[in-house]
């Protein structure tokens, strides 16, 4: 498989879980980083690094305006719950620092 190819297939992936993540604002992303070791979040942050990588300036909100569709300010308030006792519990001891 030639670069651009992959790099075209990567990047179809990339939208596909992106979208898939739009359709399920009940996975909070304190689940995701329980789970996974990483959530949106993270992603619009990798999202960013890539820009910043390229010469092109782009700030942490405006990575997460662009992964989440909205501000991050606007899908927190519709979507985003109180995390758990048992979920900050988990947070702690599996992601110290993070």
């Amino acid at each position: 498989m030639d670069d651009r190819t992959r790099t075209e297939l990567e990047a179809a992936a990339f939208r596909r879980l992106r979208a898939h993540l739009a359709g399920r604002t009940d996975v909070q992303n304190i689940d995701m980083m329980n789970l996974a070791g990483f959530c949106r979040n993270c992603l619009s942050d990798w999202y960013r690094e890539a820009a910043q990588e390229r010469g092109i300036e782009m700030t942490k909100e405006d990575a997460r305006a662009e992964f989440y569709g909205m501000p991050y300010a606007d899908w927190k308030a519709r979507y985003q719950t109180e995390a758990t006792a048992e979920q900050q519990a988990s947070f702690a001891q599996n992601r110290p620092g993070h």
